[in-house]
């Protein structure tokens, strides 16, 4: 059989891995850097490359950036006792704003990749090997030798409503902008960056920096009000943020009333936001419109389990922005029904979801 042309077994391995280095690609091949250079500049030329990140055009993934950890739900089995020991049922899963995020896309039939930190452990290992299962990309992860895995416990109520969640996640503060700039090639080749407040400030301002220099947009999603002092006071660079009444009060340093959630959204937007999602419970949602604010009813839900819904929300809005998209009111009405999906069933993700599920989304 023929040898294939240099140039096209290059185009080759990059297939592979999109994320290989050119010295890599150079020992591979017995080419030297500069040849190496010269074959992928063709290859840009030819539009058969997006530019350095090595990314062919109908491959372009979403990229979650953020926590990835254990969740333990605590949920009572009647009135719950303060001060008290409570009769209860526990279920461990995987979770983490961004991993779960991610998870929902890639269930949809999203192609999607993952930047978190896990520790050396065993808990570390069934993250990636369950996150690698469900078809997300995780070689740009993080293990560190010297941190446990992350945890997010919830207690909930008999109903399925929250009461109190403690999380161990000092861990995401190790995603520094050093390792993002090592991740440089990887999120230059996205089509859309989600990155969760688990994040360090410096993290998040590298990525607004960076996104609006790539042309990528970027959703900012955030995680809970003792978070939200990580948000950089510039907010340029930002597609996207999805907040709750809370969050949003807690940036803008007061309690926002629903005469003020227009105005708080508008500051929000001075501030560099492009638009802003506030999510209001099963009171449904308000977004940003060109002309003010618009407000969507959640749908009816019989509750089984809230947590995850958020996430799922987050997900369907990042798959209808994916590739352009700009009808907000839409990605909120699909995230909206997602959400329900999820909270009618006990798992953080929905099981059930699948390619065509998206599609039915309207």
């Amino acid at each position: 059989m023929t040898e294939l042309p240099k140039k096209e077994q290059l185009y080759e391995l990059i297939r592979a891995n999109p994320f290989i280095a050119q010295n890599e690609l150079a020992t591979e091949l017995n080419l030297s850097r500069s040849a190496v250079a010269g074959y992928i500049a063709s290859l840009v030329r030819e539009r058969r490359l997006l530019g350095r990140a090595y990314v062919l055009p109908s491959e372009r993934p979403i990229l979650c950036i953020g926590a990835a950890n254990l969740d333990r739900k605590l949920r009572a089995a009647g009135p719950l006792a303060m001060g008290s020991s409570n009769p209860a049922s526990a279920v461990e899963s995987f979770g983490g704003v961004a991993r779960n995020i991610a998870e929902n896309l890639a269930r949809m039939g999203a192609k999607v990749g993952l930047i978190t930190a896990v520790g050396n452990d065993s808990s570390g290992s069934a993250l990636l090997a369950h996150a690698d299962g469900a078809g997300i990309d995780t070689r740009g992860c993080l293990r560190l030798d010297d941190a446990a895995s992350g945890t997010y416990t919830a207690v909930l109520d008999h109903d399925g409503q929250m009461v109190v969640a403690l999380a161990d996640m000092a861990l995401y503060d190790r995603i520094t902008p050093a390792l993002l700039d090592l991740r440089r090639q990887q999120r230059a080749g996205a089509s859309l960056i989600v990155a969760d407040l688990n994040l360090g400030r410096d993290a998040i301002e590298t990525l607004q920096l960076d996104a609006a220099r790539d042309g990528v947009d970027l959703v900012i999603v955030a995680v809970s009000e003792p978070k939200m002092n990580r948000l950089p006071a510039s907010l340029q660079g930002v597609r996207l943020i999805i907040l709750n009444r809370g969050e949003l009060g807690a940036r803008l340093g007061r309690v926002v009333q629903d005469d003020d959630l227009a105005a708080a959204c508008g500051e929000l937007q001075a501030q560099g936001a492009q638009d802003v999602v506030v999510t209001l419970g099963p009171r449904g949602v308000l977004f940003t419109t060109p002309n003010g604010v618009e407000r969507l009813d959640a749908p009816p839900a019989k509750v089984v389990d809230v947590t995850g819904a958020g996430d799922a929300f987050s997900a369907a809005v990042c798959l209808s922005l994916h590739g352009g998209g700009t009808d907000l009111a839409l990605a909120c009405r699909r995230g909206l029904q997602l959400a329900t999906l999820t909270i009618e069933c006990r798992e953080t993700v929905c099981p059930q979801l699948a390619p065509e599920t998206f599609g039915a989304l309207i």
